[in-house]
């Protein structure tokens, strides 16, 4: 039986990663607005520390749990599971500016459709925490953490930051006010502590079933970058010379660049 503090410590920890969000609106603290150049730099930023954390993190202790038959079975329907999501709310795509001016019910609209967006960043999160207590991680607040889960938690958490700013743009325009725009920021995220919870109490149950969780996190957050971060990142630089696409990279390979060593530490 896992003790009721694991799941909160672990609870803890994906809030963390949601209230890292709210950092992405900061800058309107002191900025009125982003440049282009600078929004599609973040996205490829947030997209490269995804992709790395994935491959390096997720995928990597996957391999050394189970086969990559499994692995790849995991993948497999951690795509379906955001592909299958998105067809349901094909028709309830959600505008930051919406978020005012919501009502109870549009608001549970909204909660649904960020929970597709950020449900699999929280899952990475609570798959990576499965031998929390167990020997050969890091003491934390009396816990025995394991490296994957610092390491995704961070990653996570920095990923996190482009997008609030990318929240927080149309808000501004709105003239929202600044402490409102962290907060809705950070609320976009909320479904992740949640999903960290649920995910970290199956794999800690279902131990056999920690190579397809694995697999599963890593092939919904790939897949996330390659069908929105990527996409929304050429939309907003398309005035750019070369639709961004340079600026993009530079910022897809810083990301890599920063979380690479990361997993080696």
């Amino acid at each position: 039986m896992v003790d009721v503090s694991a799941f909160a410590f672990v609870f803890v920890a994906g809030l963390i990663t949601a209230l890292a969000t709210g950092i992405g609106a900061l800058p309107f603290f002191f900025f009125d607005s982003i440049s282009d150049r600078g929004n599609v730099a973040l996205w490829g930023f947030a997209s490269g520390i995804m992709v790395a954390a994935s491959l390096f993190g997720l995928v990597q202790e996957g391999l050394a749990e189970g086969t990559p038959m499994e692995i790849g079975v995991g993948v497999l329907a951690g795509v379906a599971l955001v592909v299958l999501a998105h067809e349901v709310l094909l028709d309830a795509e959600i505008d930051p500016r919406e978020y005012e001016e919501a009502d109870f019910k549009k608001l549970v609209l909204i909660l649904g459709v960020l929970t597709v967006h950020s449900f699999p960043e929280g899952i990475a999160v609570g798959v990576s925490f499965a031998d929390l207590g167990l020997a050969g991680g890091t003491q934390v607040l009396g816990f025995t953490v394991p490296l994957l889960a610092v390491f995704m938690t961070v990653a996570i958490s920095i990923h996190n930051v482009p997008e609030g700013t990318a929240i927080s743009i149309p808000l501004r325009a709105m003239g929202v006010s600044k402490w409102k725009m962290v907060w809705w920021a950070v609320f976009s995220s909320l479904p992740q502590p949640i999903g960290a919870v649920l995910a970290f109490a199956f794999v800690r149950y279902a131990r056999e079933f920690l190579p397809y969780g694995f697999g599963f996190a890593a092939g919904a957050m790939v897949y996330l970058v390659l069908s929105e971060f990527i996409p929304e990142a050429l939309d907003t630089g398309a005035a750019l010379p070369r639709g961004g696409k340079p600026t993009l990279a530079v910022g897809i390979v810083l990301g890599v660049a920063l979380m690479v060593p990361l997993n080696f530490v």
